[in-house]
């Protein structure tokens, strides 16, 4: 039941709070910016099936590859791309916390 909760908590209000710390200036558009890093999930698309609650999506669907993990994480260097990069890890950070939630 608690799963949920944590999952979309962190994909809608971790980057609400994020924004409005450290984007407070460019606040709409820091959160529009950081709640899109769900879009990554067009990913599921190519799976079957298409939605599946127990599965862990890292490691799984191409976006959320170790790989790309490591690309967002690169994102963080350079300032122009650090929000996008924020926006990315945030998802992955959804997703990696609710794969922890499943395994217990």
């Amino acid at each position: 039941m608690l799963r949920p909760f944590v999952h979309y908590g962190i994909h809608f209000i971790v980057p609400i709070v994020i924004a409005y710390f450290f984007f407070r200036s460019n606040f709409k558009s820091a959160v529009i910016i950081l709640l899109l890093g769900i879009c990554i999930d067009i990913d599921h698309l190519w799976a079957t099936p298409i939605f599946d609650a127990n599965r862990c999506s890292i490691g799984f669907h191409f976006l959320h590859q170790y790989y790309a993990i490591a690309i967002y994480i690169l994102l963080l260097v350079f300032k122009r791309t650090r929000i996008f990069g924020i926006a990315l890890l945030i998802h992955i950070l959804a997703d990696i916390t609710d794969c922890y939630l499943m395994s217990n």
